[in-house]
């Protein structure tokens, strides 16, 4: 008898340590979707409250067994005319808690999140394994899944997008992807976030409502800058902490969460990582910056390439001289500044300009901290480089026959100078 129980008690002692592990699991369903690339999609559905696991694969092809290059080399033959298999899409398989976050919700940040009119493509991303899906295990998975498609496809129509292309069908041939494609945003910092879809709302959904369109009489039609960004995007933040927080140039910059371009104003093609500065003229795009990582010189020369004239791009990033007598700014006497002509930060102040008679403008000191110094020994000559801290770029050279107090002559070329009269 005593046997028996202590049996019993062990076996009790089992179940007790079991039934929660169950209960759990019985807490957990999964859903597959495909928004694109699946680097993105893992972040974007992994931050809803409620997900408990985010995994990348590979669903929805004829094949039962696929990897990375296997979809790639399937893609590649479709193109070719040289395949006839239903190709896998790059899915995310999302695990979450229905008693914390329903199926309906995290459909919704799924619509939300990317262009579902595309077709066989997300952004630059071009391939029937770029289409958008949502795979279901269940009738009761389906129902949902048509039912916000039909209202996100309302909200659509009413802000004149196209028709929703996404394929739904129950999930089939699911293989999980290679460990380098998993949690890839956090194992890769440089990594860009994605956009935030389309810019339409889901009809009565909760939370942030999506910012409206820029409206473009703010905006300078002739030239400007707009920088498309996502609220949950580091990136952005270091953009704005290292550039836009301390903008000083003379071509305007306006920054937007919505990741469509001002009404009648036009994108040359889709958007498909944050921060993307793109550069409008006449309300055109016409040059694009995309992903910011903390390098800073190499934003600068982008925007330099497209302000400065060839004359001032060959002096900027060729360590190029003008001819003596020939720059701007030579004779100017006006209390002010010089500033970059990029940047906009202050280089020189007029009042340490002296005329040295070379033929280029020249000063006693610079403002404090704007320049850096490098020894030059191009031409076989030996000297000294000045260029603009906040740009980089190459502005003239330093000699040491300058007036006092100093005694430096910063001999710089005019026409990579902007003057900034006082009051301005």
């Amino acid at each position: 008898m005593f046997s028996i129980t202590k049996k019993f008690m062990a076996m009790l002692g089992v179940l007790l340590m079991v039934t929660p592990i169950m209960a759990n699991a019985a807490r957990t369903e999964s859903i597959v979707l495909g928004m694109g690339c699946f680097w993105g999609a893992e972040k974007r559905m992994s931050e809803i409250p409620g997900v408990l696991d985010v995994e990348s694969g590979y669903a929805g092809g004829d094949a039962e067994k696929a990897g990375y290059y296997d979809v790639l080399g399937l893609e590649k033959a479709l193109r070719r005319g040289a395949g006839t298999m239903r190709n896998h899409a790059e899915v995310i398989r999302v695990n979450f808690d229905p008693d914390k976050v329903s199926l309906k919700t995290v459909l919704i940040k799924f619509w939300e999140n990317h262009d579902p009119t595309q077709g066989d493509r997300q952004g630059n991303d071009v391939g029937s394994n770029y289409r958008s899906v949502i795979y279901t295990t269940s009738d009761a998975q389906k129902a949902v899944a048509l039912e916000t498609r039909d209202a996100f496809q309302q909200a659509l129509t009413k802000a004149g997008r196209g028709m929703i292309t996404t394929e739904i069908a129950p999930l089939r041939n699911y293989n999980r992807a290679e460990d380098a494609h998993q949690d890839y945003l956090k194992k890769n910092p440089n990594g860009y976030c994605g956009l935030g879809g389309t810019g339409v709302a889901y009809p009565g959904a909760s939370g942030k409502a999506v910012p409206a369109q820029l409206d473009p009489a703010s905006l300078h039609f002739d030239r400007q800058l707009i920088v498309f960004e996502a609220e949950d995007c580091p990136f952005c933040k270091q953009f704005h902490a290292e550039v836009l927080d301390g903008w000083k140039a003379g071509t305007p910059i306006v920054a937007t969460f919505n990741p469509n371009p001002p009404k009648d104003w036009a994108l040359e093609k889709a958007l498909f990582a944050t921060p993307t500065i793109v550069l409008f003229e006449k309300g055109r795009e016409v040059s694009r910056y995309t992903g910011y990582n903390g390098e800073k010189d190499r934003f600068w020369r982008w925007l330099g390439f497209q302000l400065l004239t060839p004359e001032q791009r060959k002096i900027a990033f060729e360590q190029g001289t003008e001819r003596p007598f020939t720059g701007s700014h030579l004779d100017e006497k006006r209390p002010g500044t010089f500033v970059d002509p990029i940047t906009g930060a202050p280089l020189f102040r007029s009042d340490t300009k002296f005329n040295s008679g070379t033929g280029w403008p020249s000063f006693f000191n610079p403002v404090d901290g704007s320049i850096t110094l490098r020894e030059d020994h191009a031409h076989g000559m030996r000297r000294v480089e000045v260029i603009s801290a906040s740009s980089g770029i190459h502005l003239g050279h330093v000699f040491d026959d300058g007036p006092p107090p100093t005694g430096k002559r910063y001999c710089i070329n005019g026409n990579v100078l902007r003057f900034v009269p006082d009051g301005e």
